[in-house]
């Protein structure tokens, strides 16, 4: 679909596609309302009041700020979950550390899945794929939580907290790939554009007396619309967006475990 292919394009692509619509639609409005071919018949809507542009923009506005709410609140919770899983990994860590058996197998397990997520899942992401090499470690590392030895040899309420951990983990795993894939409705998209298309016909019809104040008021509205499009679309994939949600801070998870946290 063409959202898809947009949304794939880098930065500049995104703000120059879009500026190559606005632009070229208001150079086309422009030269309906004021062109010789068209000038007579333009000028027989002239005195539609601004109040009606006015109602237009504020639809625009609204849908646009809908738009927005669902693309940020996506990255919000892309992040939450990043954190969680940061959080669970630390914690399979800290109560295997204390635990009076030896729990080198969970570590190593779970160290091995924290060095997949980082170099062959996340960059699996940005195409909304996953690791299916990672969620076979994190099978694993249930499985040696869940054997019976750890419960024998450090207690029923240490296995308790660690296969906790180890579900929780899995949990935002599964919440994480959910949201890779989990995209706006296109329609969304499909209706900001062309509520801002005919947002900038609105503009024209109040302004067909004056060329220079049509050529104004079209330019501040489309550099308007190109921002705030821009600035969304930077933000509609948290994964394999523009801007992405960071794999540091399980990076810094893997960090203990391999003993290399900075001080």
């Amino acid at each position: 679909m063409i959202f898809d292919a947009w949304l794939d394009l880098p930065v500049w692509g995104i703000f120059g596609s879009v500026a190559a619509l606005f632009g070229l639609s208001a150079f086309l409005i422009y030269w309906l309302s004021f062109g010789k071919p068209c000038r007579a018949f333009a000028a027989s809507f002239v005195g539609v009041v601004a109040p009606f542009f006015g109602s237009v923009a504020v639809l625009f506005a609204l849908l646009t700020g809908f738009l927005a709410n669902d693309v940020w609140e996506r990255n919000r919770q892309a992040a939450r979950t990043v954190l969680l899983e940061e959080d669970e990994l630390l914690t399979l860590y800290a109560v295997s550390i204390a635990a009076t058996s030896d729990t080198k197998e969970i570590r190593a397990t779970a160290q091995r899945y924290a060095e997949l997520l980082v170099s062959d899942e996340w960059p699996r992401m940005r195409h909304q794929d996953y690791s299916a090499a990672a969620g076979q470690v994190l099978l694993e590392l249930l499985g040696k939580i869940a054997n019976p030895a750890i419960a024998n040899e450090a207690g029923p309420a240490t296995q308790r907290v660690l296969l906790d951990a180890g579900l929780r983990l899995r949990s935002a795993r599964d919440d994480r790939l959910a949201l890779t894939g989990n995209n706006t409705d296109r329609t969304k998209w499909a209706a900001v554009v062309i509520l801002a298309l005919i947002t900038q016909v609105a503009i024209a019809v109040v302004h067909l007396e004056r060329p220079r104040a049509q050529i104004a008021a079209l330019a501040i509205f489309s550099v308007a619309v190109i921002t705030s499009l821009g600035l969304i679309a930077m933000r509609e994939r948290p994964f394999g967006g523009a801007i992405q949600v960071s794999s540091e801070p399980i990076e810094e998870a893997l960090q203990v475990y391999t003993g290399r946290m900075a001080p």
